[in-house]
């Protein structure tokens, strides 16, 4: 074990125990689910309260699957999805800082979960201890490819926003 793995380890930490606060926050926060599926439904995806679940199940699953570093790639893939999806739907028109709501805050949550992807969980995870690492362009390919996948079937099956004249 070298710095560099104590470092990885630490932004899994980080960003895990982020997911897992945000899944908590739609679930039981604010509105609760239901409050989460109007927001969901007002961004334009059809099925709230589905979207508001999966994105609970996604948010706290990916979190905890980051923070014992088991199927890395795919939790990173997992918070890239959801990022992209906050970053598009919810974010994009209000600009780059997060303080205008703009989408600083998802792109950095992507980008270092790219990061994860590519170097791998580290040492100190269960990957690593069950010798399933991927790390590499592997990592890195399967983080990036499966998000943008599973971003592109979500709004593909379920994205119907109005029309400007319908609202």
């Amino acid at each position: 074990m070298d710095v560099v793995d104590v470092a990885i380890a630490l932004v899994r930490l980080v960003v895990g125990a982020t997911m897992i606060a945000h899944g908590v926050n739609h679930w039981v926060g604010g509105g609760k689910i239901a409050g989460t599926a109007r927001w969901f439904s007002g961004l334009g995806l059809r099925g709230g309260i589905l979207h508001a679940w999966l994105s609970v199940v996604t948010e706290i699953g990916a979190g905890v699957l980051l923070i014992i570093g088991l199927l890395t790639p795919l939790a990173c893939a997992a918070v890239i999805s959801v990022m992209a999806v906050a970053g598009l739907l919810a974010h994009r028109t209000n600009g780059f800082f997060v303080f205008k709501e703009g989408y600083e805050y998802v792109l950095v949550l992507a980008v270092v979960s790219l990061a994860l992807g590519l170097l791998g969980p580290g040492w100190l995870s269960i990957d690593h201890a069950a010798d399933i690492e991927i790390t590499g362009w592997a990592g890195g390919g399967i983080a990036l490819g499966v998000g943008l996948v599973a971003t592109a079937g979500l709004l593909a099956v379920f994205w119907r926003p109005e029309a400007e004249g319908e609202a």
